[in-house]
């Protein structure tokens, strides 16, 4: 499994559209990839415009599948202005539950 964290920080005035654009991509990834097991789109309580994208995939081929997709590439064309600092990337692998025990 390859379990992304990314942590973005959004323009104000741009946080409603963050919100629904994210939105709209979390949903294919999980409706539409086989290979997307989680995709959780988190809002910072401390800070409204601090956002945090926890995704997790069945391998690196899955990852890179969702890349290619069109709700993906929507999202990432649409958000790049939008975001006050580049997005912060950590992966990492699944521990526990052990991989046998998703979906």
């Amino acid at each position: 499994m390859v379990v992304l964290y990314v942590t973005i920080q959004v323009k104000p005035e741009h946080v409603a559209e963050f919100i629904e654009t994210a939105r709209y991509d979390s949903e294919h990834s999980q409706n539409d990839e086989p290979g997307c097991l989680r995709f959780d789109v988190i809002q910072d309580l401390d800070n409204p415009n601090r956002f945090y994208l926890y995704e997790v995939y069945k391998d690196e081929a899955a990852l890179q599948a969702h890349r290619q997709t069109p709700h993906f590439k929507l999202y990432s064309g649409k958000t790049q202005a939008w975001l006050a600092v580049p997005p912060e990337r950590r992966y990492g692998k699944n521990i526990i539950p052990s991989d046998t025990d998703w979906r």
